[in-house]
């Protein structure tokens, strides 16, 4: 029994020590400050081939600091709103500039989230237009999530998890 007793509590300490430790090399590495470059000029192509269908298309968020994601996870828990956001500081693409948000403008610079809308008049939905130009350039959709679907959300995770972003593994910049 007391053998038992000395394998348990080692484990436990063995369980606490790995957890210090994956908390200490979390902590060790510093995040990025901006969007990554490459995330950055397909940003940017998207935008202009959008325009070139006649879709004009707003980025409503990018890069956005661990301190920032808090502040959106909070709403509707601990803050007054609606819940926007499934994750805290560190856990969303976001954080290490590798994910963008979008909206669509209309002509009054009104600025709006309407999956079906298709001021272009051919027929299609404009936002399904410009997350298919976002998918053919390497982002993932937000819509094709199992469970919370975030229709606004593109991201590039260059084959990375988020743990190994945490752990300060980078993408290539080029």
């Amino acid at each position: 029994m007391k053998s038992m007793k000395t394998i348990l509590f080692v484990l436990i300490l063995g369980v606490i020590f790995y957890f210090v430790i994956d908390e200490m090399r979390k902590k060790n590495v510093p995040m990025p400050t901006q969007l990554h470059p490459i995330v950055a000029e397909k940003r940017d192509q998207l935008i202009q081939r959008a325009a070139q269908k006649g879709i004009t298309i707003v980025i409503t968020d990018d890069f956005r600091s661990a301190e920032e994601q808090d502040e959106l996870y909070a709403r509707g828990r601990t803050e007054e709103g609606t819940v926007v956001t499934h994750v805290e500081g560190g856990e969303s693409y976001h954080n290490y500039g590798l994910a963008i948000d979008f909206a669509l403008q209309l002509k009054d610079g009104t600025v709006v989230w309407d999956l079906k809308r298709d001021d272009n008049k051919n027929g299609k939905s404009d936002w399904m237009e410009v997350v298919a130009i976002a998918k053919e350039q390497g982002f993932s959709w937000g819509g094709d999530w199992y469970g919370f679907k975030d229709y606004p959300h593109l991201e590039m995770d260059f084959g990375l998890s988020i743990r190994e972003l945490q752990y300060g593994e980078r993408p290539p910049v080029r």
